[in-house]
């Protein structure tokens, strides 16, 4: 399988989002004092926490290898192999449960079976996996390559995979991922795959390669339903809300309960039109699973529906959760400068935090973001460099394009304006926040 269109076979081949990458992205990591960092966020919550309750979780075989892995290491505690495999297994375990202490987990295991054999590549590659997941790009990278060096495994060409694409170095993660489905062809690769097309704007093989991923999974497990997930939300973006309405349930079918297809699901209602049903659904994956993705768009559908109080309280929700992170060594500057800019909140901590991520990091999110945040502060000759800079690629974002519409228009250049819009609206639930701006912008005179 060949990856986009200068390197893809006759009938075309890392959210928003890839399969290891994209659960990297929404699951931030909690670094220290995991235990009074969940009770603070349940108090906040103002309930009991539940996520280690989810049905599909609990219900996992991950809990089964775990368990297993735990045993044989009781026998046999100098195993670097499988304190390795207990450290891989955590960290599915985290995206399964939406419990991030089973990082610091995976972390002490790994770090164990490298003092045992300093040249275990599943440690290595572990290592590489944890850093992503706060973050740390640079350090993934690094890690992965180490990996890689010892022996050249899919996993590791994924995490470097992973973190060339945060870095903002395309060609070199086309080149990795390719490396990696020619060596081994299944949902982890197929996955990538799909994310790297789908960043070229390559949307038909970014589905036709998701849907290979679906079928490389095996059913029942909660990596082919997260994949089943990510083609509904290919289908979402598109504006395509009856197959992609189909993808979430299919994906429910096989692995009840799964918060994520229930939130898309929410999605597609409230897109619809029907608030109070997006509402009801996601209100309730939140309680399961406060991740600060779903808090911010409960409190966009609340602000949709008029209800601003309760909107109010999922922001302040989002702010103390985001504050929690910080204090135990998570990077969340990138997230908090775009949510600040779309509530108009602290808007020079915010560009300070958007023009840093972009420095380090050259993606066509960070770009993106700095987009935002320099046309919230009024520079919108700076706000639409960096929006060129995000649109680089061809990537259908329809938020990105929604930012480079109001940025044009600003500028008084009313075609790109309008260009950018209509390309936003393609996809009428591609905000709760910003559609009805955008379709006020489009009718206003002169457009």
């Amino acid at each position: 399988m060949q990856l986009i269109n200068r390197y893809k076979r006759e009938t075309t081949v890392l959210g928003i989002i890839i399969l290891f990458l994209a659960a990297l992205l929404i699951i931030n990591v909690i670094r220290s004092t995991p235990d009074k960092a969940n009770a603070t966020i349940t108090q906040l919550l103002g309930t009991a926490n539940q996520t280690s309750n989810n049905p599909a979780a609990s219900a996992s075989p991950t809990d089964q290898q775990i368990t297993s892995l735990q045993q044989k290491l009781k026998s046999e505690p100098k195993s670097a192999p499988n304190n390795a495999k207990l450290g891989l297994a955590y960290l599915q375990k985290a995206r399964e449960a939406g419990d991030p202490t089973f990082y610091n987990k995976a972390e002490a295991v790994f770090k164990k079976s490298l003092e045992l054999d300093p040249k275990n590549y599943e440690a290595l590659g572990g290592l590489g996996a944890l850093s992503l997941s706060r973050h740390q790009f640079e350090k993934g990278l690094e890690y992965g390559q180490q990996a890689l060096a010892l022996n050249p495994t899919s996993y590791s060409l994924g995490v470097i995979a992973d973190a060339q694409i945060e870095l903002g170095r395309y060609d070199e993660a086309t080149a990795t991922v390719q490396t990696m489905v020619n060596i081994r062809p299944d949902i982890s690769s197929y996955a990538r795959v799909s994310y790297i097309r789908e960043l070229f704007g390559e949307y038909d093989g970014a589905i036709e390669a998701m849907k290979e991923a679906v079928d490389a999974g095996a059913p029942g497990t909660e990596n082919r339903a997260w994949v089943t997930y990510q083609l509904g939300n290919l289908y979402y973006n598109r504006g395509d809300f009856k197959s992609a309405e189909k993808i979430f349930n299919d994906a429910l079918l096989y692995y009840p309960n799964y918060f994520y297809a229930q939130a898309g699901l929410a999605k597609i209602y409230a897109a619809r039109g029907d608030i109070s049903k997006g509402i009801g659904i996601l209100a309730d994956v939140t309680r399961r699973m406060p991740l600060p993705e779903f808090i911010i768009e409960l409190g966009d559908l609340y602000t949709l529906a008029n209800q601003t109080r309760e909107a109010g309280q999922q922001y302040k929700l989002v702010e103390g959760i985001m504050e929690i992170y910080r204090d135990n060594g998570v990077d969340t500057d990138m997230e908090m400068a775009l949510f600040q800019a779309d509530h108009n909140s602290n808007l020079s901590e915010a560009l300070a935090g958007a023009k840093q991520k972009a420095y380090l990091r050259q993606s066509y999110k960070t770009a993106d973001v700095l987009a935002w945040t320099l046309y919230k502060s009024g520079d919108y000759k700076g706000a639409a460099e960096a929006s060129r800079q995000a649109l680089r690629l061809g990537t259908q974002d329809r938020l990105a394009f929604f930012h480079a519409g109001m940025i044009a228009n600003k500028l008084g250049q009313k075609e790109e304006a309008r260009s950018y819009l209509q390309k936003a609206l393609i996809n009428p639930g591609f905000s709760f926040l910003y559609a009805a701006e955008a379709r006020l912008t489009l009718a206003a005179p002169g457009n």
